[in-house]
């Protein structure tokens, strides 16, 4: 008799992302947001999932993973419960992802400990994922750096149209504030709703720089080119949404000055992931980006901040089955 290879656990691990931010907010071709994300090491939102008589779940964010465990099984038509146990998640409405990285890698999670196809695009909308940028889904399939080409009247994520690795040297650091929450649920979608509108000269513009000028450039590993690019964007950005933000660029003032050290110390590709707090910069080696990163932390406004030296992943979930 053969033994049945159905799963008695599944682990999920998925990649925090970066947003570097929108491309058209202004939607006026019949498609709004579209962006580009990379995913990064060293955090990551990691569960474990079986079945149970009924759902139990522990670790941080369990209310948010108890409630995408009802709706799966209810949408799975699923019998029965779930024990689920959160070994790692990333800091909540920090910009990094989380809420979607846990949405997906709880519903990945049941549909292969359940021998079922996964549905990533289509689970993302049944959990409410995926509103605005389509890249935690294309990052949770790829990794790297990926570019979604917006939303548009179809219920669906939006379409993931270009992925592309990032180069092995290139660092990433990746400064937060553990003090500070970025824009989330309700209070993002007033944001949004009270900001002017975007000027459709400021989407091309935007849209050009992606295409012609951050996307060629990591293709070559050219990073001066790219974080060029990914500054300039962010700057636009930042400062249509300076008003949402208290004035600034940035949620966090002290992200901000950090982010000001590391571009005096010749970091690029400066930014802010989504609303927030979370800040990022571009080093071209591990040895740069430590020189850099002890820069930023000796500054007054850096004590509080957690400055880590991250690099792009260039993969997406890992799904482990325990027989």
């Amino acid at each position: 008799m053969v033994a049945s290879r159905t799963p008695v656990k599944v682990t999920v691990a998925v990649p925090a992302r970066l947003h570097l931010g929108f491309l058209d907010l202004d939607g006026g071709l019949g498609r709004r947001f579209g962006g580009i994300g990379v995913a990064i090491s060293d955090l990551r939102t990691r569960i474990a999932i079986e079945r149970a008589a009924a759902t139990d779940v522990t670790g941080p964010e369990s209310d948010r993973v108890a409630r995408y465990i009802d709706a799966m099984g209810r949408e799975l038509g699923l019998s029965g419960g779930h024990r689920v146990e959160i070994l790692d998640a990333v800091p909540a409405h920090s910009g990094l992802g989380s809420g979607t990285q846990l949405a997906l890698a709880v519903a990945a999670g049941m549909r292969r400990l359940h021998d079922l196809p996964l549905d990533v695009a289509g689970d993302a909308i049944r959990l409410d994922r995926g509103a605005r940028s389509g890249a935690g889904v294309g990052l949770f399939h790829h990794g790297g750096v990926v570019v979604d080409g917006g939303r548009g009247a179809a219920l669906r994520p939006a379409p993931v149209i270009a992925r592309m690795p990032v180069p092995d040297q290139w660092c990433i650091l990746v400064i937060l504030d553990p003090s500070r929450q970025g824009k989330h649920g309700a209070e993002e979608g007033a944001a949004f709703e009270k900001l002017p509108p975007f000027p459709s000269e400021m989407a091309a513009h935007l849209c050009r720089l992606a295409l012609m000028k951050a996307l060629p450039s990591l293709a070559e590993n050219d990073l001066v080119g790219f974080g060029a690019a990914i500054t300039e964007l962010q700057a636009r950005l930042g400062d249509y949404y300076a008003p949402a933000q208290g004035g600034s660029r940035f949620m966090s003032a002290d992200v901000g000055a950090a982010l000001a050290a590391l571009a005096d110390a010749g970091a690029t590709g400066i930014g802010q992931s989504s609303w927030g707090p979370t800040g990022f910069a571009f080093a071209p080696s591990r040895a740069e980006a430590e020189r850099m990163a002890a820069v930023a932390r000796r500054h007054p406004s850096a004590r509080a901040l957690d400055i880590r030296i991250c690099v792009g992943l260039n993969r997406g979930a890992e799904l482990i089955a325990h027989h």
